[in-house]
């Protein structure tokens, strides 16, 4: 069998091809975990307060029921807990690529006792400056996040925002304090 130059010029480019196919293909199912920094600097435990708007428009204000909230962050489950009545079991998610940075969590337990349990999203924005976790989110639009860490100053209801502030804790010890880390 004689290979001309021309068949033999289409094996190569077909080979060629083919390995960058596979290469394209091999980087494209490669798993690099998004923000994985921000993952890692999000674990812990955080106590804090928060704030809400009182009215839609207006300045941020003291919540005013109980204003300690704990988080805690261990991989990609987040549990808040507020109270024995006020508490949530999440998995979340980091997308890449937001500014600010979002945290999109799933709610799969709560403290609400309701047999028809939907299970929801609450997308917020983060930063961690000084030691302090700063998250923010939409009170009547869970499933939207807010653009910036300042309350919107609509008076459109769907605009108010929750502003929580947190510091690193100690893990809470069955009725103890939280006691106030400087990492």
């Amino acid at each position: 069998m004689k290979i001309t130059l021309k068949t033999e010029l289409g094996f190569t480019v077909l080979s060629l091809l083919m390995l960058c196919f596979l290469l394209c293909l091999q980087a494209g199912c490669a798993t690099h975990p998004p923000n994985s920094s921000a993952l890692h600097r999000l674990q812990g435990t955080w106590g804090g307060v928060w704030w809400v708007q009182a009215t839609p428009g207006g300045p941020l204000v003291k919540d005013a029921g109980a204003n300690n909230a704990t988080i805690t962050i261990t991989g990609n489950s987040l549990y808040y807990y507020r109270d024995p009545d006020f508490w949530f079991e999440t998995t979340f998610t980091l997308p890449a690529g937001t500014d600010p940075q979002q945290l999109h969590a799933t709610i799969i337990h709560s403290s609400d006792p309701s047999p028809t349990k939907v299970i929801s999203v609450v997308a917020a924005i983060f930063k961690i400056e000084h030691g302090t976790l700063t998250l923010a989110l939409n009170q009547f639009d869970a499933e939207h996040p807010p653009g910036s860490f300042e309350p919107p100053k609509s008076s459109e209801e769907h605009k108010a925002m929750t502003r929580y502030e947190l510091r690193k804790v100690q893990p809470q010890k069955k009725n103890a304090e939280l006691l106030i880390t400087d990492n």
